[in-house]
């Protein structure tokens, strides 16, 4: 009679959850029964474990009753990287059976029970006793590590993933045995390289590497469109852009990752973790420190842009997108039940997705970029010399109508993109900003909002609640009267009206103002409605350096605020 546990980790969604395999090895009616709420991938783990037991020279315990069971008993648990877990508590709980002096000298020893303690083991069991990869690698190293367990043990190829995990002990195993060999402090034997989840391209195109060749400098004219991607990029806003065909909103789109900056070590290891949720995480691959950009077809079915999918439930190009940008072109042409559906990421930065007994959240903190004709053929203009459209007024209702006002109420930033003039294509005082000037700007404003919100949970104006932006970060008291009127106007609702609160920090972070002004407020509200920007808002001076004195902190604002009440 014998007990044991190894330990695990399951996935619910991107969270992970420490599970306690325990075997029971005693007398009774031989069988092998596991319990727990395991799904068939890990009920049939049974008998994958039990073959790989047999095949790496080691007894199963044939003759007796096996209890496994995966505790918490309540929590639903899937996948396949059970395996290695079972099979070794297995080993450890039937100890070494009853053997022939012949046969104890070439029989190999399994651990003991508390050889386990202080592992968590993480792979799946081929027939043969090798190793395979398993998806979801480095949120199961992240869960270990936030429960206190510092040595992992994965399959070979996953190392370099699982060592993205500051302070972890990781182990590359090939086989069943070599995990027995290294509890055991034994040599390590020889075995076969285990497969990588997925091989490289078999196709070669430029893919990414085009988005990452273009430029702004190529962008002639359209001053106010580029002025609304720089404020997007400082706060992480979400932008709408509206024009007619070929007037350059993809043109714009596309420009958009060349102004982002580098992603910090805490944004890389959560997209990091997500595309190793995704199964899409190449092999051999350093964590992720871009910010990504993805532009789905509006054909894209609802489980590939928002989650989802059968036996496992997997992020989707919205949670890939997390920290970077997801570009939605052509946005009334997406099925409308997919529309709608982002009411939720686009207010809270995530995306929830139940299923059955399955709930799963992923963090999908992205900044929306969503493109559209002002009518199905593309060619309607307000004014008449421009107007070429077909379309009834009909068809543009309708077309316009995809787009629903809760919708449209959470896109902080609305643009008009016209065609550009003959003139700007040959301006010789015309000079487009590169992407690299337009990205210096948006690190400092970044650097201002890191200052400003030390110690909070937020890290970008777009992240603040408004509730807090009102009590701890308030607009000057003309700015906020301003602000105030265009609400009771009806011209904003209370979520429009914090939103343009979010968007005037944004822009004071740009021009390295300390507190938004009655300045700030009108650019945030000509941002929010669409309407023409000034021209002195388009004359970008140089990058403010971040001076630390002058940023507001948590609670220094209201007290501001009310001596300048005071005082008045």
């Amino acid at each position: 009679m014998g007990f044991a546990t190894a330990r695990t980790i399951a996935l619910s969604g991107a969270t992970g959850h420490l599970i306690d395999v325990q075997v029971d090895v005693s007398p009774g009616l031989v069988a092998t029964a596991l319990v727990g709420r395991p799904d068939t991938s890990i009920s049939e783990g049974r008998d994958r474990c039990r073959a790989a037991v047999t095949n790496s020279k080691f007894t199963w315990p044939v003759t007796r009753r096996v209890t496994i069971l995966l505790s918490p008993a309540d929590l639903p648990k899937r996948g396949p990287h059970f395996d290695l877990a079972i099979a070794l508590a297995v080993l450890a709980a039937a100890g070494r059976p009853a053997l022939r002096d012949d046969e104890k000298d070439n029989a190999p020893k399994p651990p003991t029970p508390r050889m386990l303690e202080g592992y968590v083991f993480v792979g799946e069991l081929s027939l043969d006793g090798r190793l395979r990869c398993v998806p979801g690698v480095l949120p199961m190293v992240m869960a270990a590590k936030a429960q206190g367990l510092t040595r992992v043990a994965v399959p070979e190829p996953q190392v370099d993933e699982a060592a993205m995990v500051p302070g972890v002990e990781v182990f590359g195993l090939r086989s069943l045995a070599q995990a027995v060999a290294l509890l055991r402090g034994d040599e390590i034997p020889d075995a076969k390289p285990v497969e990588p989840m997925a091989s490289g391209p078999l196709l070669s195109w430029r893919g990414e590497e085009r988005i990452a060749d273009l430029d702004l400098a190529e962008v002639l004219g359209m001053a106010d469109a580029r002025f609304a991607l720089e404020v997007a990029a400082a706060g992480g806003h979400h932008l709408m852009l509206s024009g007619p065909k070929g007037a350059g909103k993809t043109t714009l789109a596309e420009r958009i990752p060349g102004i982002l900056p580098d992603l910090s070590l805490e944004e890389s290891l959560e997209l990091t973790a997500i595309h190793s949720l995704a199964g899409v995480l190449p092999p051999g691959s350093s964590m992720i420190s871009r910010p990504p950009f993805f532009a789905p077809h509006h054909s894209a079915s609802r489980t590939s842009l928002l989650g989802g999918g059968t036996g496992r439930v997997r992020p989707g190009e919205l949670s890939r997108a997390h920290t970077g940008c997801l570009f939605l072109d052509e946005f009334p042409l997406f099925h409308t039940d997919i529309i709608e559906a982002l009411r939720q990421p686009l207010e809270s930065g995530e995306i929830t997705i139940a299923r059955g007994e399955e709930t799963a959240t992923y963090p999908a903190h992205t900044m929306f970029v969503l493109a559209c004709n002002p009518c199905p053929c593309g060619e309607y203009a307000p004014h008449h010399r421009d107007n070429r459209c077909t379309c009834t007024e009909v068809r543009r209702r309708d077309y316009r109508k995809k787009i629903s006002g809760p919708i449209a109420d959470r896109i902080d930033i609305t643009r008009h993109v016209e065609p550009v003039r003959p003139h700007e294509l040959h301006d010789p005082l015309g000079a487009p900003e590169p992407s690299e000037a337009v990205r210096a700007r948006v690190v400092a404003a970044r650097e201002r909002q890191a200052l400003r919100y030390a110690g909070t949970p937020w890290r970008l104006n777009t992240d603040v609640p408004g509730p807090v932006l009102t009590e701890r970060f308030p607009l000057d008291p003309r700015a906020q009267q301003r602000l105030d009127t265009e609400l009771y106007a009806g011209v904003l609702t209370r979520r429009g009206a914090t939103r343009v609160h979010r968007l005037a920090w944004t822009v004071a972070d740009l021009a390295g103002v300390g507190r938004p002004g009655p300045v700030e407020v009108d650019t945030a509200l000509r941002l929010r409605t669409g309407r023409p920007l000034e021209l002195r808002t388009l004359v970008r001076p140089a990058p403010v350096p971040v001076d630390p004195a002058e940023t507001v902190e948590p609670g220094e604002a209201a007290e501001a605020v009310e001596a300048v009440e005071a005082a008045s």
